[in-house]
């Protein structure tokens, strides 16, 4: 019988000391909660952003998505541009410097043709007054295809009686009075000068008016 009491005062303390335990958790739990509702949540920070975020790194970004193949082919491409550029440029300027070349080289020759018009010229003007001798008659006809010739190929004479001295075009070798002529202007022509294209060949010997 005391047995059956003590069995039972054990079952009803461990039933209080149970609940205490139990009220005592739930007490620390809702302490606990208060005070978390009563602290502030603080906000999350963000992740810092790059600065230089932007166009820059979407293009790094599209760079890095190609295929390696494509962009071998548009490098390819590039250096193919590049080199035909460059070449165009080399001939442009290889052609620029055979034209030069070229010129030179006709001047050169032009310069030792002249004194055989000059030579021709005043052979014919000794013979002016022969002019139905059937061999000046010839030597006209050939002075005359030699010029045809020589204007085809761009040389022209210059331009001097009767015109403003121009240092540029004329070689005063003397100057004399005129009456007629104002200063400056040529009036008589002791060399003909002659241009090839747009470069002088030989200047004109030239009297000016004083």
């Amino acid at each position: 019988m005391k047995n059956k009491e003590k069995s039972g005062r054990n079952t009803a303390e461990e039933k209080k000391k149970q609940t205490v335990e139990e009220t005592g958790k739930e007490t620390a739990e809702e302490v606990k909660t208060e005070e978390a509702a009563a602290e502030p949540e603080e906000p999350a920070e963000e992740p810092d952003k790059p600065e230089d975020a932007g166009e820059g790194s979407g293009e790094a970004e599209e760079e890095a998505q190609k295929d390696p193949k494509d962009l071998k082919i548009e490098e390819l491409n590039d250096k193919v541009v590049r080199q035909m550029a460059e070449f165009d440029n080399y001939r442009k300027r290889t052609d620029k410097e055979k034209e030069q070349m070229f010129e030179v080289g006709a001047k050169s020759v032009i310069e030792k043709i002249l004194p055989v018009v000059d030579n021709f010229e005043r052979g014919l003007e000794a013979a002016k007054d022969n002019q139905d001798d059937p061999f000046v008659e010839g030597m006209d006809k050939i002075y005359k295809q030699l010029m045809t010739e020589l204007d085809n190929i761009g040389v022209k004479p210059i331009e001097a009686l009767g015109k403003e001295f121009d240092p540029n075009f004329h070689n005063a070798v003397m100057q004399e009075e005129s009456e007629e002529a104002e200063s400056g202007t040529i009036i008589k022509e002791l060399q003909k000068g002659y241009m090839y294209r747009d470069s002088v060949v030989r200047h004109s010997m030239v009297s000016v008016a004083q």
